[in-house]
């Protein structure tokens, strides 16, 4: 293939994907990349799509269910693909080590394009493969990695494709991209079949990742509403009355619907919220315990590891 063709372009040639999957990566990120490419061959009755795993050391890569998946040697083994594709999640920087990054600066102008999953878009930009490109990651890291990656012209897409770079945040968005490749290369009816294989519809890359919208439909809209606005205060937790008044209720009745909903107040769901960033920010950042704590609420970091303690039964420095 050019180096100058687009992969998301009509296309009748084979097409040829390397993943480099890092230790810690979910196996639904990986399924979700490979299988609809899987499934598309299957509809269109020929290979085309062809791919291989690659993993940093060459080996079985760990993923977080505690599969190994098998590999077809280093990153070296990813030459003659069109697009390289690297896969990761948990504590990318323990795989993404100077020598891989590296290789991969070196390699890049070998591929076509080059393309990142959920973390994947972390190893890219430390690679400096994201400069100049608009790139999205997992919504739980955006306002780190545009902190970190100034750039990069982050967005808070599902998937995003700029020239030859591509990313998407997470696994249900990784299928969406990859129906939107099969869609590009063959057509609305390969596409449309192989998510039916699925039982699951494509989603366009540019809707955001979380969306009020998108709440479970069982859930009352006035809890979901209430949420979102919890959500999006992390930061600076409000009182129930002001929640309640943000959504038409009374902070009674907004008690009643959390419990019938929930089976919690609103109050202790907002604090679950802020716990559980806290506990994303100190397994997978390494951002100091006094501001994990400013940035999910807290006070201090003693308050903090006070809630925290209470609710995971440990320390967040032991934790980390």
């Amino acid at each position: 293939m050019s180096k100058n063709a687009s992969i998301f372009a009509a296309s009748q040639q084979p097409l040829t994907l390397a993943l480099l999957v890092l230790p810690q990566a979910s196996i639904l990120e990986v399924a979700s990349t490979l299988d609809p490419m899987r499934a598309a061959n299957r509809h269109l009755g020929t290979d085309s799509y062809r791919w291989r795993v690659v993993s940093p050391n060459g080996r079985a890569v760990p993923l977080t269910c505690g599969i190994e998946l098998p590999s077809n040697g280093p990153l070296a083994a990813a030459e003659g693909a069109d697009a390289l594709v690297v896969i990761a999640g948990y504590q990318q920087w323990l795989g993404a080590t100077p020598a891989l990054i590296r290789e991969l600066s070196r390699m890049a102008p070998r591929f076509t394009a080059m393309g990142g999953i959920d973390a994947g878009a972390w190893v890219l930009a430390r690679a400096g493969l994201l400069n100049g490109y608009k790139a999205t990651v997992h919504w739980e890291d955006l306002e780190d990695f545009a902190a970190a990656y100034p750039r990069v012209d982050v967005q808070p897409n599902r998937f995003v494709i700029d020239r030859n770079r591509f990313t998407a945040g997470g696994a249900a968005p990784a299928a969406d991209l990859m129906l939107h490749l099969i869609r590009a290369r063959h057509g609305p009816a390969p596409a449309l079949q192989t998510a039916a294989s699925f039982i699951t519809t494509a989603r366009d890359g540019h809707e955001p990742q979380v969306s009020p919208r998108k709440t479970d439909p069982r859930l009352d809209p006035r809890v979901a509403a209430a949420i979102a606005r919890m959500e999006a205060r992390l930061e600076q937790p409000e009182p129930t009355a002001t929640i309640a008044r943000a959504v038409g209720l009374s902070p009674r009745r907004l008690e009643q619907i959390f419990a019938e909903n929930l089976g919690l107040s609103p109050a202790a769901y907002a604090l679950s919220l802020r716990l559980q960033a806290a506990r994303r920010m100190i397994t997978d950042t390494r951002h100091p315990l006094a501001e994990v704590a400013l940035r999910c609420g807290f006070s201090s970091a003693s308050s903090l590891s006070r809630a925290f303690s209470a609710k995971f039964g440990m320390a967040p420095s032991r934790l980390r």
